[in-house]
C-alpha cells in the first residue's frame, strides 16, 4: 500500500505520565488519551474530551485516505457480503411452557423481530399464520439509536409479561424494561444499569444483577413490580472483586439461582420459586479453584464439576442435601482425554457435550437402560453444539452444527432412534456451494514439542504451493475454543484466492483443560509462540506464500497480533489487531478500570513482582522496538466496556514511532460502538469489509 509522502498521520502530543511498581518506572507518553465514561457521554463535552475525540476523528480520517485506493472495493465487498445474506428469513420455532418461539428477520432490517404462537393443536403453525404474535420487535426499540443490542428477555410463568434489556451505547449496561403482552404496552418500570439478565419468581416478582462502577456485576436484587426500583432489595452481594454474579430459573421451573463466580471458581445458591420472599441457600460453599455448574432435575441436582476431575465429571446429589461432598454420586467419571464441557439432562437422556482431539462430540445416555450412542460427524473440522432445549420431558434433541465448508445447521434427533432431521440450514444466497471448498486439519508442531491442531479453509483449485496469501486467526485465552464455524462473508477471501486457518493454540480449552492451563499465567508466553509455529510449519508445508502471511485476532486476540508482530515483525505481510488488548501491565494495575479484578487468574496479579515481570515481558505497548513491522490495522471502539479505547489509541501512536518500514499503521475507531463492534445484521458487515479489503490490497489482490 503506498503511503505517499503528503500522507501524513496524526501525530499526538506527548505529556510524559511516568507509572512505578516495584521500582520500575515506566514513561507513558499518551496516558492522557483516557477518559472516563461520563467524560465520554457529556454533552457538551470538556476541553479535554474535545481534545481525544478530535484526535480519534483525525485518526479514523487518516485511515479513510490511506484507504481511499480500496474505497470502490470495499463497498463492493459490502455489497457481495450483504449479497449472500437471505434478508427475509425465520428461525426454526421451539416450544416453551405452551407456545412457539421464533424470530423473523425482514428486509431491510437490521435486527430481528421475536414471535410466539399458541401451541392450539400440537403442531407448529405454518410461517405466514396470524398466530405468530410479536412479543418483542427490535427494529422498533431501535429506532433514534446509532447502536442497539437486545441483551436477553425472560417471558414471566404466567406468560403474560416479558422482561427484557438494552443497551443503547455499547457499554454493556443494559436497562430492564417489562411488556404487558396482552395489551404489547410497557410497564412503568424501568431498572438501570443492570448486568442484562432477569429471572422471574412468579408473575410479581423479578429478580437481576446490577453493576458497579467498574461495570462489575456485583449484587442480585430483587423487584416487585409496580414498586420504585430504588426501593429494591439486595438479595446477594459479591463482596470479592475478582469474583461478578448472574441470576436464572432453573429449567425445570423449580428454583432462581445466583451464580457467582471468578476465573477458577463459583459458587451457587438458590431460591423456591414460591417463596420470592425467602432467603437464598448456599448450594456448595465457594472452594479454591472449584468451578461447577447445577443442574436441577425433580428430586436431584446434577453437579459438572472439577472436583479432583480437571477436564470435569458429572455428579449427582440429593435435592435436600447438596453441601456433604460425600452424597455426591459419580455419573460420568473424569478421563485425562476428554474434556466434558456441558450436560443437558432430560427425563430419560443426558447429552454429554465432550470435547477430544480438539473437536466437538455429543454422546446420549439412556437413563433407562443405560444405552448410549454418539451422533455421528464427518468433516475433518466442525463444531456441534446442544441448541435450544427448554422441554424436559422430551426424547427430541435441538442441535445445531456447522464446519468451515458447511452452513449453520439446526437438526432434530430422535435420541431413543438414533436418527437426526435436519430442521434448517442456514441459506447462502447467490452460487455458493459447498463442495467448491476444501477443509482440511493438521497438526503443526510446537517449539517444546507440543502438537497444535489447526483448522483450514480454501477454495477448490487454490495452488498450495507456497503461491496463495494466507489469513491466520487466533485467540488463546481464557480457555475460550476457537471453533471452525462457516462465515459466508469469508468467502469472499476464499474466492479471491486466500487461505484461512484458525490456530487452535494453547490458552484455549480444544485440547481440554490442561491446554488452558499451558497457556495462562506463567505459561501465557506457550500461546505466542505456538501462533507463530503454526504460521512456520504452514509457511513449510506450502499452504502460504512466505512473503504474504497474514494474522487476525481481538480483545485477546489483538494482545496475540500485538505479542507477535513484536516478537516476529518479519512474519507478517500485514495484521489486524480488533478491540486490542494491548497495554496489559497498566491495566491490570488499575482496578477501576472494568474487569481489571476479575482477571488476574487469567494474566496474574502486577502487584506481585513476579507477574509483574512476566506480564511487562509480552505487554505489546511494553515491548515496542525500532522494527520493520508489517502494515498494522488497529479497530476499537470509543465506549467499549472490555479494552478501553485508549488502549489501541496509544499503541498506535508508540507504532509509528518506531516503524522502520514503509507500510501504514491504521486505527479505525467506531464513535457510537462498544467491544462488539457495529450493532446490525448489515452495518457489522462494513467493518468486516474494512478489513478485507485492507488484506486484499496488501495481498496485491486490487486492481487500481
Amino acid at each position: 500500500m503506498d503511503t505517499k509522502t503528503e500522507l501524513r498521520p496524526p501525530v499526538a502530543p506527548k505529556r510524559p505520565f511516568t507509572i512505578t511498581a516495584h521500582g520500575d518506572a515506566r514513561v507513558d507518553e499518551y496516558h492522557w488519551m483516557r477518559l472516563s465514561e461520563a467524560q465520554r457521554s457529556a454533552d457538551p463535552m470538556d476541553a479535554a474530551t474535545r481534545e481525544v475525540v478530535d484526535h480519534l476523528n483525525a485518526e479514523n480520517a487518516y485511515t479513510e485516505t490511506v484507504l481511499a485506493p480500496v474505497q470502490a472495493l470495499r463497498e463492493g465487498l459490502f455489497k457481495e457480503m450483504k449479497a449472500r445474506i437471505k434478508e427475509t428469513d425465520m428461525s426454526v420455532p421451539y416450544r416453551e411452557h405452551g407456545f412457539w418461539y421464533r424470530h423473523r428477520f425482514d428486509e431491510g432490517q437490521e435486527y430481528a423481530v421475536h414471535l410466539r404462537a399458541k401451541d392450539a393443536a400440537g403442531s407448529t403453525p405454518d410461517d405466514a399464520s396470524p398466530a405468530w404474535g410479536v412479543v418483542l420487535d427490535e427494529n422498533r426499540l431501535a429506532e433514534g439509536h446509532a447502536y442497539f443490542d437486545l441483551g436477553d428477555y425472560e417471558v414471566s410463568p404466567s406468560n403474560q409479561l416479558v422482561g427484557y434489556s438494552v443497551d443503547t451505547v455499547g457499554r454493556r449496561q443494559y436497562e430492564i424494561r417489562f411488556r404487558d403482552l396482552g395489551t404489547g404496552k410497557d410497564l412503568p418500570d424501568v431498572i438501570t444499569n443492570t448486568g442484562g439478565g432477569c429471572a422471574f419468581a412468579d408473575d410479581r416478582t423479578v429478580f437481576y444483577p446490577r453493576k458497579d462502577e467498574t461495570l462489575r456485576s456485583y449484587r442480585i436484587y430483587r423487584h416487585v413490580l409496580g414498586t420504585d426500583p430504588a426501593t429494591d432489595a439486595v438479595v446477594f452481594e459479591e463482596k470479592d472483586p475478582a469474583f461478578s454474579c448472574d441470576v436464572y430459573r432453573s429449567r425445570s421451573d423449580r428454583y432462581v439461582l445466583i451464580m457467582t463466580e471468578s476465573t477458577m471458581s463459583s459458587e451457587h445458591r438458590y431460591l423456591p420459586v414460591d417463596q420470592p420472599m425467602g432467603e437464598f441457600r448456599v448450594f456448595l460453599p465457594r472452594e479454591e479453584e472449584h468451578e461447577h455448574s447445577v443442574i436441577h432435575v425433580p428430586g436431584k441436582w446434577y453437579i459438572l464439576t472439577n472436583w479432583n476431575a480437571q477436564n470435569f465429571r458429572l455428579m449427582e446429589c440429593p435435592e435436600g442435601d447438596t453441601q456433604d461432598k460425600s452424597l455426591w454420586k459419580e455419573v460420568l467419571p473424569h478421563r485425562e482425554d476428554v474434556l466434558l464441557e456441558d450436560v443437558d439432562a432430560f427425563r430419560d437422556h443426558l447429552v454429554f457435550s465432550e470435547r477430544r482431539e480438539g473437536l466437538t462430540h455429543l454422546r446420549i445416555r439412556r437413563l433407562s437402560d443405560g444405552h448410549e450412542h454418539e451422533i455421528a460427524f464427518h468433516d475433518p473440522a466442525y463444531v456441534a453444539y446442544t441448541g435450544t432445549n427448554p422441554e424436559w420431558d422430551t426424547h427430541k434433541l435441538r442441535y445445531g452444527y456447522t464446519s468451515l465448508t458447511t452452513p449453520s445447521s439446526v437438526f432434530e434427533h430422535d435420541m431413543n432412534a438414533d436418527s437426526s432431521t435436519l430442521l434448517k440450514q442456514q441459506e447462502v444466497i447467490g452460487t455458493f456451494r459447498s463442495e467448491d471448498y476444501v477443509s482440511e486439519r493438521i497438526w503443526a508442531p510446537a517449539r517444546d514439542g507440543a502438537r497444535v491442531p489447526v483448522s483450514i479453509v480454501y477454495r477448490k483449485g487454490t495452488a498450495l504451493d507456497g503461491t496463495a496469501p494466507l489469513l491466520l486467526y487466533g485467540y488463546g485465552s481464557y480457555g475460550h475454543s476457537i471453533d471452525p464455524t462457516f462465515s459466508s462473508a469469508r468467502l469472499s477471501l476464499l474466492d479471491r484466492g486466500f487461505v484461512y486457518a484458525i490456530a487452535h493454540i494453547r490458552g484455549g480449552e480444544e485440547l481440554g483443560r490442561a491446554w488452558y492451563e499451558n497457556g495462562r499465567m506463567e505459561n501465557k508466553m506457550n500461546t505466542f509462540t505456538d501462533f507463530i509455529d503454526c504460521a512456520d510449519h504452514l509457511d513449510k508445508m506450502n499452504y502460504a506464500d512466505p512473503k504474504r502471511i497474514f494474522c487476525l485476532g481481538g480483545s485477546a486476540g489483538g494482545l496475540l497480533v500485538g505479542a507477535v508482530v513484536n516478537m516476529r515483525p518479519d512474519r507478517w505481510k500485514a495484521a489486524c489487531a480488533e478491540v486490542p488488548f494491548v497495554d496489559v501491565v497498566t491495566t491490570m494495575l488499575d482496578e477501576s478500570i472494568p474487569l481489571t479484578t476479575g482477571e488476574f487468574d487469567e494474566w496474574g496479579d502486577p502487584k506481585e513482582k513476579e507477574a509483574y515481570d512476566r506480564m511487562l515481558s509480552y505487554s505489546p505497548y511494553d515491548n515496542v522496538k525500532d522494527a520493520a513491522y508489517p502494515a498494522l490495522l488497529v479497530t476499537t471502539g470509543f465506549h467499549d466496556s472490555q479494552v478501553q479505547y485508549w488502549e489501541p489509541a496509544k499503541w498506535v501512536q508508540r507504532l509509528r514511532e518506531h516503524q522502520q518500514a514503509d507500510a501504514p499503521i491504521l486505527l479505525f475507531t467506531n464513535m457510537e460502538a462498544g467491544h462488539g463492534g457495529a450493532s446490525g445484521r448489515f452495518e457489522m458487515l462494513k467493518e468486516i469489509a474494512l478489513i478485507y479489503a485492507f488484506f486484499l490490497e496488501e495481498a496485491g489482490l486490487v486492481r487500481h
